[in-house]
Order: C-alpha cells, then structure tokens, then sequence
C-alpha cells in the first residue's frame, strides 16, 4: 500500500485505516500498525501523528521505489506516538534523528540501517526497553555514547559504518547477545567487550584488527559463543593464536559457519591442540 493509497483509505476516516492494516498484517496481530511508502515520500504525512495509539509504524521503501525514497528528516512530532513498541525508517536519507525520540518509551525494535547518519542524539540513551537496534550502513566513526546506556539491548547492528573506537562503556550493555561491528575501521577492541556476559554472536570481519583482548578467550559467556566472521577480513597471521584457539574451542558451532572457508582451515592446521 503506497502512500496516496493509504491516505486515501484515512479520508474516509482513521477506523477503516486502522481495521484494514491490523487485520492484514498476521505479524503483528492485534497491533495498530501503519505502513507508508511510495516513490515521492519526502516527509511524514501530518495525518500519522494524530494517531496517538500506533504501536507500529514503518516508513521503509519497497525495494522498487527505494532509488526515489528521499526522507532526510524525521520530524519532531513523533514524540506524540508515546505507544509505539516498532520504528522502520531504515533505507532513506536520514542525516538526523531528533532528540524527541528519548519521549518514546515503549520502543523496543528500531531501525534506522541505511542511512546518512553520523551521530545520534544522547537522549537515545532513555529507551530502556530498546532491546533490538539496526544502525548498519550509516556514517557513524564511533560507537555512540548513548547507545551503551541501553541497558535492555540484546541486539546491535552498527556493521558497515566508519567505527574506529569502541567506548569502554560498551560494558553497560549486559542483555547484549548480539553485537555486529563487521567492515568498520577497528584497529583494537576494549578489554570491556569481554564482559559482555550473555554475548553469543560477535562478528569482527573486515576491520583493520591486529589483535584480540586479551581476556577474550577467557570470556565466560555460557556453553557456547558463535565468533561469526571474526577472522575473515583480518590478518590472521598475527592474531594472538592462544586467544584465538581458546575462542574457537568454546564454539561447538562455530565449524558449520566456517566449513569450506579455506583461510579457517589454514588457520586451525596451526592452532595449538
């Protein structure tokens, strides 16, 4: 449903909109949700913000209008959907999220992937029920700040960005289980990461790392950690091979991600055993 068309069922009143995108979408069942898109969507239409009880709302383009998705600005209204639990507005041309996303409280999914965003306001640091954040593809150098106050985060995606460092606050995250940081520009990560307790899923590749902490080997994270990528894309050479092969053994699956990949099996024919 393009825009034109849904805010042409709206004209009608806001009840058909509701009752025609509830009934429709069996993933969030029993939620009021509204999808916009189109090939002109330039700006959130006025009308979205006068329905104070969405839970759901996605302004990501379909894949055939996305050359022609030219939204540079979220605006501050939406600080007035106070119910919303989703936010979509990955693949636009957002350069800057406006600090009245702090007022969304119930926020637990959001997506802002794909996108020309360098930083992110610190009032971010107030969705205490964020638990799934997607920030890949952006232009960020460093890892916010306040992104390590979300403190019931168990999934982070800031993969495909201009990150260098990652802040020693990282360690604030303690639900975290998955935290994607491939094709950066990381030379070396903090001693913290590795008290990140519940983490299972860490992928590394295509940075610029010479090293691990290290601690990491030692990471006590539970029965298993999958290092998804976390050699492809570094010079394995210089790895410090007993942390390395330290991490390797805890993954009881780490060998079915990597089967066939032929710079892991140089790479195990030298480990220690």
């Amino acid at each position: 449903m393009d825009a034109a068309t849904s805010f042409g069922c709206a004209s009608s009143g806001l009840d058909l909109l509701w009752r025609y995108l509830t009934e429709h979408d069996p993933k969030y069942e029993g939620k009021k949700k509204v999808k916009i898109s189109g090939r002109e969507l330039a700006s959130v239409p006025a009308q979205v913000f006068g329905l104070d009880q969405l839970q759901v709302l996605e302004m990501s383009p379909e894949r055939e209008s996305c050359l022609r998705y030219r939204m540079e600005l979220l605006p501050q209204e939406i600080s007035r959907l106070r119910n919303l639990t989703c936010l979509y507005i990955d693949s636009n041309n957002l350069k800057k999220i406006p600090a009245e996303i702090g007022t969304l409280r119930q926020l637990e999914r959001l997506t802002l992937s794909n996108n020309s965003l360098s930083s992110l306001p610190p009032e971010m640091g107030a969705l205490q029920r964020l638990h799934s954040l997607h920030l890949a593809n952006n232009s960020l150098t460093e890892l916010p700040v306040p992104l390590c106050q979300l403190r019931s985060l168990t999934f982070l995606d800031v993969s495909d960005n201009k990150i260098d460092t990652i802040p020693s606050s990282v360690r604030h995250l303690e639900k975290l289980e998955t935290l994607l940081l491939l094709f950066n520009s990381l030379e070396s990560l903090p001693e913290d990461v590795c008290l990140l307790r519940n983490l299972c899923t860490l992928w590394l590749g295509n940075n610029r790392l010479r090293s691990l902490p290290v601690s990491f080997g030692e990471k006590k994270t539970g029965d298993t950690i999958t290092v998804h990528a976390i050699l492809r894309g570094i010079h394995w050479k210089v790895l410090p091979l007993k942390s390395a092969a330290r991490a390797l053994k805890r993954s009881e699956i780490i060998s079915r991600h990597f089967i066939g990949h032929r710079g892991i099996r140089q790479l195990v024919s030298v480990l220690p055993k």
